[in-house]
């Protein structure tokens, strides 16, 4: 009985790899979206995710027409402000003038529209004193 050449299975093997690297990939980074922050916004559109400082004028509210508007500026204040127009839940209690928070959503033409706030809080970001 003749046998078969290793050539068929290794072929197999290595097509089967593949597919397996193709979709552990499409699995872990095919739905990802964007982290940005408002200095890195120029060129991209579609659905992302800003991250930034809330600046003054915060006014409307998040459930009615117009939603709630805010500006995003750069954690290190090294940029302009993108404007923010927030449509959702309440925002969170720590949402304040000041606040680092992550606003996800959409955006085009200069403007971030959100359907999701995240604040972060800083005392889980500062350096401890060292102990003497």
């Amino acid at each position: 009985m003749p046998t078969r050449s290793p050539a068929r299975l290794v072929v197999a093997l290595g097509v089967a790899a593949v597919l397996a690297v193709f979709l552990l990939y499409t699995a872990v980074a095919g739905n990802s979206t964007p982290t940005l922050t408002p200095s890195q916004l120029t060129g991209h559109a579609g659905k992302l995710a800003v991250v930034g400082v809330v600046v003054a004028p915060v006014r409307g509210d998040s459930h009615s027409a117009g939603g709630l508007r805010f500006g995003l500026k750069n954690i290190d204040g090294k940029s302009g402000i993108v404007p923010v127009v927030y449509h959702g839940d309440s925002p969170p209690p720590l949402f304040t003038v000041g606040r680092s928070v992550v606003v996800s959503g959409s955006y085009a033409h200069g403007r971030m529209t959100g359907n999701n706030i995240l604040t972060k809080c800083p005392s889980k970001y500062t350096a401890t004193a060292p102990k003497a």
